[in-house]
């Protein structure tokens, strides 16, 4: 059991948790819709934003994330599926919601009572949708339309909107308010197959949203842009894009490497979620002892070992035995051995008067440091989004002003 009062965090139980900051995700997100619509372009309408809230709100709890971002003025929600687009439905979010993976045979009901709008990534998918709504005595159901341009994944052949087109005119419940595609390496600077891809998936979209206005067909909304296309890309802004990572403080990594600092300089971002968690327990251990199973790390010198109450069923990726570390009071105690479901170890021997009950912070800020979970996941070897979805639904969340 946890109960929180303003600014702090009592326990009853298990002390590990998640302190996700409203004031950086408003942020983030002021800044990122200032960023796509700079006063020099002077648009009649600005572009949307429609906030990447799957996987939990990238662990930082969808329905929560979702209904804050609502009150700072989000103007779409994208979910990966019909579940999760429910829970926000039942959480009281309004605003629209987009659900990226469409739906499979069966889920079409539960789509149109939440009012959802599925991303039609087949074109057979139409005729089944329309059919549902036909039963649902619904004259108009929101769709998107996905292509697929490149990434090989979900989505029709640009080839394909001739098809698309045919079948959408015999579907009179169908109103297609969106069209989009997703970019594969959008972070991708250099002159090389993979460097090259985003243009190349740009030019077959927009050939295809071409060929559809030709058939009389008008494609609603355009969304490209990810993360990296928003920070790097802005001929893929269109008329709305869709933030994940950086909505919760993190860009992605760029090629070349350089370029990561000049768009974190650009687009200023902060990160919203700090895992942290106290010490249960601190003790000597001998020289040449092991620690934790397999014994793979062993003591080189007499030291102090302590026991953090998270393990990788809470978010402690398992890759960091031996390789991450967690901060005590400003000091960086390095994760030791190999880390278990329930907590991990650290050696806090250099850390001065450590204590029981001391809080140490994973990833995220205390106080004026930061300790960023992309600079984590980079050590391992992994994405940020990996790191942060990986924080469990057991762990309790608090969300402070």
């Amino acid at each position: 059991m946890t109960r929180s009062t303003k600014n702090t965090v009592h326990f009853v139980g298990r002390p590990v948790w998640a302190e996700v900051s409203l004031t950086a995700l408003r942020r983030n997100l002021d800044a990122i819709r200032d960023y796509v619509n700079p006063a020099s372009e002077k648009r009649q309408t600005p572009r949307m934003v429609l906030s990447i809230v799957k996987g939990n709100g990238y662990g930082h709890g969808g329905p929560e994330v979702a209904k804050a971002l609502e009150k700072f003025g989000a103007d779409w929600f994208g979910v990966a599926s019909a579940g999760e687009g429910m829970e926000l439905r039942k959480a009281g979010v309004r605003k629209p919601i987009l659900v990226l993976g469409g739906f499979w045979p069966g889920e079409e009901k539960n789509l149109i009572h939440h009012n959802l709008t599925p991303a039609i990534h087949r074109c057979e998918q139409l005729a089944l949708f329309d059919a549902a709504a036909r039963k649902a005595h619904k004259k108009h159901v929101s769709i998107h339309l996905k292509f697929d341009t490149g990434m090989n994944r979900l989505g029709i052949a640009p080839g394909e909107a001739d098809c698309f087109a045919k079948l959408l005119a015999k579907c009179k419940r169908l109103e297609l308010t969106g069209t989009f595609t997703h970019l594969a390496a959008s972070e991708v600077f250099t002159d090389t197959p993979t460097g090259r891809e985003t243009p190349e998936q740009l030019e077959r979209l927009f050939g295809a949203i071409d060929r559809l206005r030709a058939l009389g067909v008008s494609p609603g909304i355009l969304h490209i842009a990810n993360s990296a296309a928003i920070a790097a890309r802005p001929e893929s802004w269109a008329d709305m894009v869709r933030p994940g990572a950086i909505l919760y403080g993190y860009h992605p990594g760029f090629d070349p490497i350089d370029l990561r600092t000049k768009y974190e300089a650009k687009l200023a971002l902060r990160p919203v979620m700090s895992l942290r968690a106290r010490l249960l327990n601190v003790r000597s251990v001998a020289a040449g002892s092991g620690v934790g199973y397999n014994a793979s790390w062993v003591a080189k010198r007499p030291s102090l070992v302590a026991v953090l109450a998270a393990g990788y069923a809470d978010g402690i990726h398992r890759s960091l035995g031996n390789r991450g570390c967690a901060h005590i009071r400003g000091h960086k105690a390095p994760i030791i051995g190999i880390v278990s479901m329930d907590v991990s170890m650290l050696d806090v021997t250099d850390i001065p008067d450590v204590q029981i009950g001391d809080i140490a912070t994973v990833y995220g800020t205390d106080g004026d440091n930061v300790y960023p979970a992309n600079v984590v996941a980079r050590s391992i070897g992994t994405v940020t989004s990996d790191l942060i979805s990986g924080v469990s639904r057991r762990v309790p969340r608090f969300y402070l002003p």
